[in-house]
């Protein structure tokens, strides 16, 4: 899709709003990240950056907008969907973004620009980059016989399976 396309169908009103969240989202003690879900060109969730507040370190903005998304429409994916961020998502938002399904996305700041504000996703992109056994948080294959992929024979054997 060329850039002139995708400019006219962003809607700054939903962008604006992102920033907006996040702006107040940073007045309340919060992180400076916001988001809306946006469908049929209506907000249908939004979420803000709860780290903090919940001690959680999964509950950034887009994954709060999506877990609202997810709990309006009664589903996990989201086709006709899209989302607005503050930011450019991070690895894990990216990864929630692709597991629901999302149509686009929209971002204002770039993830360049977030980190000079402390918010670098640098180092986990190359950490991803790296094998597993080479990261700093080593993760280590334990070889477990075939007993490793009975948890997905199960799974294939279930005849009402839900794929996702």
């Amino acid at each position: 899709m060329h850039l002139q396309i995708i400019i006219r169908l962003v809607n700054p009103a939903f962008l604006e709003r992102a920033i907006a969240l996040a702006i107040e989202n940073v007045l309340a003690g919060g992180g400076p990240f916001g988001a809306v879900i946006v469908r049929d060109g209506k907000i249908l969730a939004e979420g803000v950056n709860m780290v903090i507040s919940t001690n959680d370190p999964t509950a950034h903005a887009e994954v709060t907008a999506i877990r609202n998304a997810s709990r309006a429409l009664n589903a996990f994916h989201m086709p006709g969907c899209e989302i607005y961020s503050s930011c450019e998502p991070c690895p894990m938002c990216l990864g929630a973004i692709y597991w629901a399904h999302l149509d686009r996305v929209y971002f204002a700041a770039t993830q360049q620009e977030a980190s000079q504000s402390e918010f670098d996703d640098t180092f986990i992109y190359r950490q991803i980059a790296l094998p597993p056994e080479s990261r700093l948080i080593p993760m280590i294959h334990v070889p477990s016989g075939g007993r490793a992929l009975a948890p997905f024979q199960a799974w294939m054997e279930k005849e009402d399976r839900i794929r996702y």
